[in-house]
């Protein structure tokens, strides 16, 4: 499966059995059109990559759909 997905400014805790790991909630799109939500907790990129890019480019969010809030548990949010 492949999916393209944006990062939105929707911020999450998500309960682990050792305790609470942040995440950012991402919405997008399979290659079929269905809608997907994701919460991401970490993205990293290898060291010969442009780091200064990559980082301004993360910084880049759009608010989420209102979709992306209720697909979330409000249990879940920071």
């Amino acid at each position: 499966m492949k999916i393209t997905i944006e990062s939105t400014t929707r911020l999450v805790d998500i309960e682990t059995a050792g305790g609470r790991v942040p995440g950012r909630v991402w919405e997008g799109t399979t290659e079929t059109g269905i809608p997907v939500y994701c919460v991401i907790t970490r993205v990293a990129v290898r060291e010969d990559a442009p780091q200064a890019q990559f980082q301004a480019e993360l910084k880049e969010c759009k608010e989420p759909s209102r979709t992306a809030i209720e697909a979330i548990p409000l249990r879940m949010i920071i």
